[in-house]
Protein backbone atom coordinates (compact mmCIF):
# COMPACT_ATOMS: atom_id res chain seq x y z
CA UNK A 1 0.00 0.00 0.00
CA UNK A 2 1.27 3.05 -0.99
CA UNK A 3 1.01 6.47 0.30
CA UNK A 4 1.48 10.20 -1.21
CA UNK A 5 0.01 12.25 1.21
CA UNK A 6 3.39 13.01 2.74
CA UNK A 7 5.49 14.47 -0.18
CA UNK A 8 2.23 16.62 -0.95
CA UNK A 9 2.29 17.94 2.36
CA UNK A 10 5.63 19.29 2.58
CA UNK A 11 4.67 20.99 -0.50
CA UNK A 12 1.94 22.16 0.53
CA UNK A 13 3.53 23.14 3.87
CA UNK A 14 6.13 25.36 2.20
CA UNK A 15 2.67 27.10 -0.39
CA UNK A 16 0.86 27.83 2.82
CA UNK A 17 3.39 28.60 5.86
CA UNK A 18 2.94 25.37 7.00
CA UNK A 19 -0.86 25.36 7.26
CA UNK A 20 -1.08 21.80 6.21
CA UNK A 21 1.98 19.64 7.53
CA UNK A 22 2.08 16.11 8.80
CA UNK A 23 2.91 15.42 12.24
CA UNK A 24 3.43 11.65 13.48
CA UNK A 25 3.50 12.27 17.28
CA UNK A 26 0.89 15.29 17.93
CA UNK A 27 -2.26 13.27 17.44
CA UNK A 28 -5.80 14.62 19.26
CA UNK A 29 -6.53 12.82 22.22
CA UNK A 30 -9.60 11.48 20.08
CA UNK A 31 -9.38 10.82 16.11
CA UNK A 32 -12.34 11.45 14.05
CA UNK A 33 -12.88 7.70 11.89
CA UNK A 34 -14.30 9.43 8.43
CA UNK A 35 -16.29 6.47 6.91
CA UNK A 36 -14.95 5.47 2.82
CA UNK A 37 -16.77 3.41 0.80
CA UNK A 38 -18.96 4.04 -2.87
CA UNK A 39 -21.76 5.42 -1.53
CA UNK A 40 -20.43 7.71 1.57
CA UNK A 41 -17.36 9.65 1.92
CA UNK A 42 -16.39 12.05 5.04
CA UNK A 43 -19.35 11.07 7.37
CA UNK A 44 -17.93 10.90 11.19
CA UNK A 45 -16.05 14.69 11.35
CA UNK A 46 -18.54 15.92 14.04
CA UNK A 47 -15.95 18.44 15.42
CA UNK A 48 -14.09 20.65 13.24
CA UNK A 49 -11.47 22.31 14.61
CA UNK A 50 -7.88 24.12 13.42
CA UNK A 51 -4.54 22.98 14.10
CA UNK A 52 -2.62 19.26 14.36
CA UNK A 53 -4.96 16.12 14.47
CA UNK A 54 -5.19 12.65 13.11
CA UNK A 55 -8.01 11.33 10.97
CA UNK A 56 -8.86 7.24 11.05
CA UNK A 57 -9.93 6.84 6.93
CA UNK A 58 -11.68 3.77 7.19
CA UNK A 59 -12.95 1.95 3.82
CA UNK A 60 -16.17 0.73 4.75
CA UNK A 61 -16.93 -1.05 1.53
CA UNK A 62 -15.58 -3.43 -0.45
CA UNK A 63 -13.15 -1.89 -3.34
CA UNK A 64 -9.92 0.33 -3.11
CA UNK A 65 -10.18 3.49 -3.00
CA UNK A 66 -7.90 6.73 -2.63
CA UNK A 67 -8.67 9.52 -0.51
CA UNK A 68 -8.30 13.25 -0.64
CA UNK A 69 -8.93 15.79 1.64
CA UNK A 70 -10.16 19.14 0.00
CA UNK A 71 -11.05 22.52 -0.41
CA UNK A 72 -14.39 21.87 -1.71
CA UNK A 73 -15.01 25.29 -3.45
CA UNK A 74 -11.28 24.92 -5.57
CA UNK A 75 -10.45 21.05 -5.39
CA UNK A 76 -7.24 22.02 -4.13
CA UNK A 77 -5.57 19.30 -2.25
CA UNK A 78 -5.03 19.59 1.49
CA UNK A 79 -3.68 15.96 2.23
CA UNK A 80 -4.17 12.21 0.13
CA UNK A 81 -3.51 8.67 1.48
CA UNK A 82 -3.87 6.32 -2.23
CA UNK A 83 -4.48 2.18 -2.20
CA UNK A 84 -7.01 2.39 0.54
CA UNK A 85 -7.89 -0.96 0.99
CA UNK A 86 -11.42 -2.32 1.51
CA UNK A 87 -12.13 -2.97 5.50
CA UNK A 88 -8.69 -1.14 6.25
CA UNK A 89 -8.41 1.90 8.65
CA UNK A 90 -5.50 4.46 7.60
CA UNK A 91 -4.12 7.21 9.47
CA UNK A 92 -4.16 10.55 8.07
CA UNK A 93 -2.37 13.75 10.34
CA UNK A 94 -2.70 16.91 9.18
CA UNK A 95 -2.21 20.48 10.48
CA UNK A 96 -5.34 22.58 9.81
CA UNK A 97 -5.89 26.45 9.10
CA UNK A 98 -8.67 28.26 8.90
CA UNK A 99 -11.04 27.53 5.49
CA UNK A 100 -13.63 24.99 4.19
CA UNK A 101 -12.52 21.46 3.96
CA UNK A 102 -14.13 17.96 2.63
CA UNK A 103 -13.09 14.50 2.03
CA UNK A 104 -13.03 13.55 -1.42
CA UNK A 105 -13.29 9.58 -1.60
CA UNK A 106 -12.12 8.07 -5.26
CA UNK A 107 -13.31 4.09 -5.17
CA UNK A 108 -11.93 1.80 -7.62
CA UNK A 109 -14.37 1.60 -11.05
CA UNK A 110 -16.36 4.21 -9.43
CA UNK A 111 -17.25 8.18 -9.56
CA UNK A 112 -15.66 10.41 -7.05
CA UNK A 113 -18.30 11.23 -4.29
CA UNK A 114 -17.37 14.55 -1.90
CA UNK A 115 -18.33 14.43 1.47
CA UNK A 116 -20.09 17.29 3.54
CA UNK A 117 -18.26 20.31 4.01
CA UNK A 118 -16.87 21.93 7.21
CA UNK A 119 -15.37 25.19 8.12
CA UNK A 120 -12.47 25.43 10.78
CA UNK A 121 -12.67 29.07 12.02
CA UNK A 122 -10.33 29.88 15.36
CA UNK A 123 -6.90 29.27 14.05
CA UNK A 124 -3.63 30.28 11.59
CA UNK A 125 -5.11 31.90 8.62
CA UNK A 126 -4.71 29.66 5.61
CA UNK A 127 -1.94 32.23 3.83
CA UNK A 128 -1.30 30.45 0.48
CA UNK A 129 -2.46 27.94 -2.14
CA UNK A 130 -2.58 23.97 -1.30
CA UNK A 131 -1.88 21.54 -4.59
CA UNK A 132 -4.19 21.64 -7.37
CA UNK A 133 -4.31 18.40 -8.42
CA UNK A 134 -2.94 17.90 -12.09
CA UNK A 135 -4.98 15.49 -14.27
CA UNK A 136 -4.89 13.30 -17.18
CA UNK A 137 -6.41 16.25 -19.21
CA UNK A 138 -3.65 18.93 -18.04
CA UNK A 139 -0.86 16.68 -19.30
CA UNK A 140 -1.61 16.21 -22.52
CA UNK A 141 -0.03 19.33 -23.40
CA UNK A 142 3.41 18.86 -21.71
CA UNK A 143 3.54 14.92 -22.73
CA UNK A 144 3.15 16.11 -26.47
CA UNK A 145 5.60 18.91 -25.83
CA UNK A 146 8.35 16.24 -24.77
CA UNK A 147 7.64 13.76 -26.64
CA UNK A 148 8.45 16.39 -29.80
CA UNK A 149 11.22 17.46 -27.83
CA UNK A 150 12.99 13.49 -27.69
CA UNK A 151 11.92 12.91 -31.20
CA UNK A 152 14.18 15.91 -31.93
CA UNK A 153 16.81 14.59 -29.51
CA UNK A 154 17.02 11.02 -31.18
CA UNK A 155 17.22 12.96 -34.23
CA UNK A 156 20.36 14.46 -33.03
CA UNK A 157 21.34 11.40 -31.68
CA UNK A 158 21.37 9.57 -34.95
CA UNK A 159 23.25 11.91 -36.66
CA UNK A 160 26.10 11.92 -34.52
CA UNK A 161 25.98 8.17 -33.74
CA UNK A 162 26.00 8.18 -37.75
CA UNK A 163 28.97 10.33 -37.74
CA UNK A 164 30.90 8.49 -35.05
CA UNK A 165 30.26 5.14 -36.84
CA UNK A 166 32.07 7.08 -39.62
CA UNK A 167 34.66 8.37 -37.86
CA UNK A 168 35.77 5.21 -36.38
CA UNK A 169 35.75 3.63 -39.32
CA UNK A 170 38.39 6.26 -41.04
CA UNK A 171 40.79 5.26 -38.59
CA UNK A 172 41.63 9.20 -36.72
CA UNK A 173 41.59 8.13 -32.81
CA UNK A 174 41.50 11.77 -31.69
CA UNK A 175 38.94 12.41 -34.02
CA UNK A 176 37.00 9.93 -32.71
CA UNK A 177 37.30 10.75 -29.59
CA UNK A 178 35.41 13.90 -30.38
CA UNK A 179 32.83 12.44 -31.72
CA UNK A 180 32.29 9.78 -29.05
CA UNK A 181 31.70 13.08 -26.65
CA UNK A 182 29.35 14.65 -28.98
CA UNK A 183 27.07 11.82 -29.55
CA UNK A 184 27.17 10.86 -26.00
CA UNK A 185 26.04 14.11 -25.00
CA UNK A 186 23.55 14.51 -27.59
CA UNK A 187 21.91 10.99 -25.49
CA UNK A 188 22.23 12.46 -22.34
CA UNK A 189 20.18 15.29 -23.17
CA UNK A 190 17.70 13.05 -23.45
CA UNK A 191 17.00 12.19 -19.80
CA UNK A 192 17.56 9.04 -19.66
CA UNK A 193 17.06 8.48 -16.05
CA UNK A 194 16.20 5.14 -14.52
CA UNK A 195 16.14 3.02 -17.68
CA UNK A 196 14.01 5.63 -19.26
CA UNK A 197 13.80 4.06 -22.87
CA UNK A 198 14.23 0.41 -21.35
CA UNK A 199 16.37 -2.49 -22.91
CA UNK A 200 17.59 0.60 -25.79
CA UNK A 201 19.01 2.37 -22.64
CA UNK A 202 21.29 -0.82 -21.82
CA UNK A 203 22.35 -1.14 -24.88
CA UNK A 204 23.01 2.33 -25.44
CA UNK A 205 24.63 3.63 -22.80
CA UNK A 206 24.95 0.21 -20.00
CA UNK A 207 27.88 -0.08 -18.33
CA UNK A 208 29.72 -3.17 -16.95
CA UNK A 209 28.45 -3.66 -13.60
CA UNK A 210 26.81 -7.11 -12.94
CA UNK A 211 28.58 -9.03 -16.49
CA UNK A 212 30.21 -11.91 -15.72
CA UNK A 213 33.13 -10.50 -17.81
CA UNK A 214 33.29 -7.36 -16.97
CA UNK A 215 34.54 -5.05 -19.13
CA UNK A 216 35.54 -7.59 -21.73
CA UNK A 217 32.47 -9.63 -21.42
CA UNK A 218 30.34 -9.63 -24.87
CA UNK A 219 27.40 -8.11 -23.61
CA UNK A 220 28.60 -4.71 -22.98
CA UNK A 221 28.11 -2.49 -25.81
CA UNK A 222 27.23 0.86 -26.69
CA UNK A 223 28.78 4.26 -25.44
CA UNK A 224 30.92 2.90 -22.81
CA UNK A 225 32.51 -0.19 -24.39
CA UNK A 226 33.35 2.21 -26.96
CA UNK A 227 35.01 5.04 -24.34
CA UNK A 228 36.71 2.03 -22.70
CA UNK A 229 38.58 1.12 -26.27
CA UNK A 230 38.68 4.48 -27.64
CA UNK A 231 40.76 5.57 -24.92
CA UNK A 232 42.47 2.80 -24.00
CA UNK A 233 44.01 1.67 -26.87
CA UNK A 234 42.11 -0.87 -28.49
CA UNK A 235 42.08 -1.31 -32.15
CA UNK A 236 40.46 0.99 -34.70
CA UNK A 237 39.36 -1.50 -36.41
CA UNK A 238 38.07 -3.76 -33.91
CA UNK A 239 36.07 -1.07 -32.53
CA UNK A 240 34.27 -0.36 -35.61
CA UNK A 241 31.95 -3.40 -35.07
CA UNK A 242 31.43 -1.56 -31.92
CA UNK A 243 30.18 1.54 -33.37
CA UNK A 244 28.26 0.05 -35.75
CA UNK A 245 26.09 -1.43 -33.33
CA UNK A 246 25.81 1.68 -31.46
CA UNK A 247 25.15 3.56 -34.33
CA UNK A 248 22.25 0.68 -35.08
CA UNK A 249 20.67 0.58 -31.27
CA UNK A 250 20.74 4.48 -31.30
CA UNK A 251 18.64 3.92 -34.49
CA UNK A 252 16.28 0.71 -32.99
CA UNK A 253 15.43 3.04 -30.32
CA UNK A 254 14.76 6.36 -32.36
CA UNK A 255 11.71 4.01 -34.33
CA UNK A 256 10.24 2.23 -30.79
CA UNK A 257 10.20 5.75 -29.48
CA UNK A 258 7.72 6.90 -32.41
CA UNK A 259 5.44 4.33 -31.78
CA UNK A 260 5.31 4.64 -27.77
CA UNK A 261 4.23 7.53 -25.41
CA UNK A 262 5.37 9.12 -22.62
CA UNK A 263 4.24 7.80 -19.58
CA UNK A 264 2.17 11.10 -17.51
CA UNK A 265 3.20 9.58 -14.16
CA UNK A 266 6.69 9.38 -15.01
CA UNK A 267 7.14 13.33 -16.72
CA UNK A 268 7.24 14.24 -13.26
CA UNK A 269 9.68 12.02 -11.77
CA UNK A 270 11.98 12.69 -14.49
CA UNK A 271 13.41 15.57 -13.17
CA UNK A 272 14.51 14.61 -10.29
CA UNK A 273 15.72 10.74 -11.30
CA UNK A 274 17.93 12.48 -13.85
CA UNK A 275 19.80 14.47 -11.46
CA UNK A 276 19.42 12.16 -9.03
CA UNK A 277 21.37 9.99 -11.52
CA UNK A 278 23.63 12.57 -11.60
CA UNK A 279 24.71 12.69 -7.91
CA UNK A 280 24.93 9.15 -8.13
CA UNK A 281 27.13 7.88 -11.23
CA UNK A 282 28.47 11.42 -12.75
CA UNK A 283 29.85 13.53 -9.98
CA UNK A 284 31.59 10.12 -8.45
CA UNK A 285 33.17 9.00 -11.44
CA UNK A 286 31.46 5.39 -11.45
CA UNK A 287 30.41 5.78 -15.04
CA UNK A 288 34.33 6.85 -16.22
CA UNK A 289 35.78 4.47 -18.69
CA UNK A 290 38.70 6.92 -19.83
CA UNK A 291 37.63 10.02 -21.32
CA UNK A 292 37.24 11.44 -18.09
CA UNK A 293 33.93 13.45 -19.75
CA UNK A 294 31.71 12.59 -16.66
CA UNK A 295 31.49 16.65 -15.77
CA UNK A 296 30.48 16.89 -19.42
CA UNK A 297 27.72 14.58 -18.90
CA UNK A 298 26.10 15.87 -15.77
CA UNK A 299 25.89 18.94 -17.90
CA UNK A 300 23.85 17.21 -20.28
CA UNK A 301 21.87 15.93 -17.64
CA UNK A 302 20.97 19.83 -16.35
CA UNK A 303 19.81 20.31 -19.80
CA UNK A 304 17.70 17.27 -19.46
CA UNK A 305 16.19 18.66 -16.46
CA UNK A 306 15.65 21.64 -18.13
CA UNK A 307 13.86 20.29 -20.79
CA UNK A 308 11.37 18.40 -18.04
CA UNK A 309 11.11 21.67 -16.25
CA UNK A 310 9.75 23.36 -19.54
CA UNK A 311 6.88 21.59 -20.49
CA UNK A 312 5.87 21.12 -17.00
CA UNK A 313 6.19 24.94 -15.91
CA UNK A 314 2.44 25.78 -16.93
CA UNK A 315 1.25 23.11 -14.63
CA UNK A 316 4.48 24.16 -11.83
CA UNK A 317 3.67 28.07 -11.53
CA UNK A 318 0.45 28.02 -9.92
CA UNK A 319 1.22 24.93 -8.04
CA UNK A 320 4.73 24.93 -6.53
CA UNK A 321 5.93 27.99 -5.19
CA UNK A 322 9.70 26.67 -4.95
CA UNK A 323 9.52 26.88 -8.53
CA UNK A 324 11.73 30.18 -8.89
CA UNK A 325 14.66 28.81 -6.13
CA UNK A 326 15.13 25.38 -8.53
CA UNK A 327 15.51 28.63 -11.90
CA UNK A 328 18.12 29.77 -8.90
CA UNK A 329 19.75 26.41 -8.34
CA UNK A 330 19.77 25.20 -11.95
CA UNK A 331 21.66 28.23 -12.85
CA UNK A 332 24.00 28.22 -9.58
CA UNK A 333 24.86 24.40 -11.02
CA UNK A 334 25.42 25.26 -14.84
CA UNK A 335 27.70 28.00 -13.67
CA UNK A 336 29.92 25.49 -10.98
CA UNK A 337 30.01 22.37 -13.99
CA UNK A 338 31.00 25.60 -16.84
CA UNK A 339 33.66 25.98 -14.80
CA UNK A 340 34.95 22.48 -14.89
CA UNK A 341 34.90 23.12 -19.08
CA UNK A 342 38.71 23.74 -19.54
CA UNK A 343 39.17 26.47 -22.56
CA UNK A 344 41.11 23.58 -24.37
CA UNK A 345 37.86 21.67 -24.68
CA UNK A 346 38.11 19.13 -22.31
CA UNK A 347 36.71 18.69 -18.51
CA UNK A 348 38.06 18.05 -15.01
CA UNK A 349 37.94 14.80 -14.33
CA UNK A 350 35.61 15.02 -10.61
CA UNK A 351 39.06 13.34 -8.97
CA UNK A 352 41.01 16.12 -10.35
CA UNK A 353 38.56 18.64 -8.56
CA UNK A 354 40.13 20.14 -5.55
CA UNK A 355 38.22 19.74 -2.06
CA UNK A 356 36.33 23.13 -2.29
CA UNK A 357 35.51 22.78 -5.45
CA UNK A 358 33.78 19.55 -4.83
CA UNK A 359 32.26 20.06 -2.35
CA UNK A 360 30.70 23.43 -3.83
CA UNK A 361 29.50 21.21 -6.88
CA UNK A 362 28.11 18.59 -4.46
CA UNK A 363 26.72 20.68 -2.21
CA UNK A 364 24.95 22.86 -5.60
CA UNK A 365 23.85 19.27 -6.99
CA UNK A 366 22.26 18.23 -3.12
CA UNK A 367 20.17 21.18 -3.12
CA UNK A 368 18.57 21.14 -6.81
CA UNK A 369 18.15 17.49 -6.41
CA UNK A 370 16.30 17.74 -3.04
CA UNK A 371 14.04 21.04 -4.72
CA UNK A 372 13.22 19.03 -7.80
CA UNK A 373 11.88 16.19 -5.36
CA UNK A 374 8.18 17.61 -4.75
CA UNK A 375 7.81 17.92 -8.54
CA UNK A 376 6.68 14.35 -8.77
CA UNK A 377 3.62 14.28 -6.23
CA UNK A 378 2.65 18.12 -7.81
CA UNK A 379 2.60 16.31 -11.37
CA UNK A 380 1.54 13.14 -10.67
CA UNK A 381 -1.94 12.39 -12.77
CA UNK A 382 -4.92 12.98 -10.44
CA UNK A 383 -8.39 11.40 -10.40
CA UNK A 384 -10.71 14.19 -9.43
CA UNK A 385 -14.10 12.56 -10.92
Amino acid sequence: MRTRWIVVAVVVAAAAGAVVAFWPGDAAAVDPEIAVSRSACGTGWTDPKPGPQTFRLHNTGSVTAEVDLIDPATGVIYGEVEGLGAATTRPLQVNLGNGSYAFRCLPEDAGAIVGPAVRITGGAERTGPGVAPVTHDDLLGPLKAYQQHVSTGLGELVANTDALKNTVHGGDRAASQAAWLTAHLAYERLGAAYDAFGDSDGALNGTADGLPGGPADPGFTGFHRLEQGLWHGDDLGALAAVADQLDTDARALQTSFADSQVDGNDLGLRAHEIMENTLQFELTGRTDYGSGTNLATARANLDGTRAVLDVLRPLLTPRYPDLSKVDSWLDRTQKALDAAHRPDGTWIRPAELSLQQRQKLNADVSELTELLAPIAAIAEPRRVS
